[in-house]
């Protein structure tokens, strides 16, 4: 069996890592990895696969930044000559990015069976292009592999149901490897940062938020009147707005870094006393790590972070001092997101599928 993985952004790699894995454990799968180049700098994509231990790409289209329709189409005019080159028993495409979408249009139109794992997530929330790209996928494809049954009941409710399995989140795997694999290591956060001492985590990308110069100015106050340094991991995204917009990301609270590697982000989140993001990812990393998290949007797609308060809804700037330095909870963290062996479900039920098919 061949399967054909599409990613291009940060964390699809961190579910690639685990996918890759358990593929390798298989001597009757042959797995073949495409980056989009959706993410190409070193920070955001090549230090990922080195850090995960992550086969190199067989290919790279290297479409690099643009707006969401020329980003897509780029990738959908260079993928059908892979895809026609490969022919794959299996597309697998993964998360909710714009290399997503461009990788099932391009398979579904070929007539290629397409698998979505992280399927059936929704925030309802139709201003993010992310939302738009996970329900178009969720359409289209031929299997959709759902990491709760909360996303199965979206599904369900979608008129999906037949197509849906659900396997658990492969992003718990490796997160959960990852941490026992850091225990023992030194924290690298930002000069300033006692990591013997009370610190909160942070990160910031969403257009929502970073695009409103008003808006941004509010959450970085917010951010630098905290009681507790913070580390504020980055993104280009923020970097970039902040500076048009005129606004010091670094001062008070807060001390700036680069993103993490993703053991180190594991390790830092691990430490932290509290989580601040608008990360799908980081909400759910920092549940399954046992550290609080404010989450600074209306919505999220990991309603079950929401339960005994492990997370918390703050799309209110004037909100984020109160809700990053409440006490921790004491309510129990139920594992929702599955067993730590959702990757090896997924490929095992990828080859049976493909099995039946022949």
């Amino acid at each position: 069996m061949k399967i054909l993985s599409v990613v291009g952004a940060r964390p699809q790699f961190v579910k690639l890592a685990a996918i890759a894995d358990a593929a390798a454990g298989r001597n009757d799968v042959e797995h073949v990895i495409v980056h989009t180049g959706q993410h190409y700098d070193a920070a955001m994509s090549d230090v990922f696969f080195a850090d995960l231990r992550i086969p190199a790409p067989d290919v790279n289209l290297a479409v690099g930044s643009g707006s969401h329709g020329r980003q897509t189409g780029a990738m959908l005019g260079a993928l059908d000559e892979v895809l026609e080159a490969h022919r794959p028993d299996w597309t697998l495409v993964y998360g909710d990015t714009n290399s997503t979408l461009a990788g099932t249009l391009s398979a579904v139109k070929m007539h290629l069976p397409v698998a979505h794992l992280e399927a059936g997530l929704r925030s309802f929330n139709r201003r993010m292009p992310e939302e738009h790209n996970r329900v178009l996928t969720d359409h289209a494809a031929d299997l959709l592999l759902a990491p709760t049954e909360v996303a199965r009941g979206h599904l369900a409710d979608e008129g999906l149901a037949e197509r849906t399995v659900v396997v658990g989140d492969v992003m718990t795997d490796v997160c959960l490897r990852v941490a026992t694999s850091v225990a023992d290591q030194p924290l690298r956060l930002p000069e300033g940062i006692d990591p013997s001492a009370d610190y909160a985590v942070a990160t910031l990308h969403r257009p929502d938020n970073t695009d409103d110069p008003e808006r941004l100015a509010a959450i970085v106050r917010a951010l630098q009147g905290l009681d507790l340094p913070l580390a504020l991991l980055a993104h280009p995204r923020l970097v970039a707005r902040a500076k048009e917009a005129g606004i010091a990301l670094e001062g008070g609270a807060v001390r700036v870094g680069e993103p993490l590697a993703y053991p180190d982000l594991v390790h830092a989140v691990q430490g932290a006393r509290a989580v601040v993001t608008d990360s799908g990812g980081l909400q759910k990393e920092a549940y399954l790590l046992g550290t609080p998290a404010s989450t600074i949007r209306t919505e999220t797609e990991w309603v079950e972070t929401l339960r005994g308060g492990w997370n918390e809804l703050v799309p209110e700037p004037e909100r984020l001092a109160a809700s990053a330095q409440r006490p921790r909870p004491d309510a129990e963290r139920p594992a929702v997101y599955g067993d730590g062996h959702a990757a090896r479900r997924t490929v095992d039920l990828l080859a049976e599928r493909a099995g039946a098919r022949r």
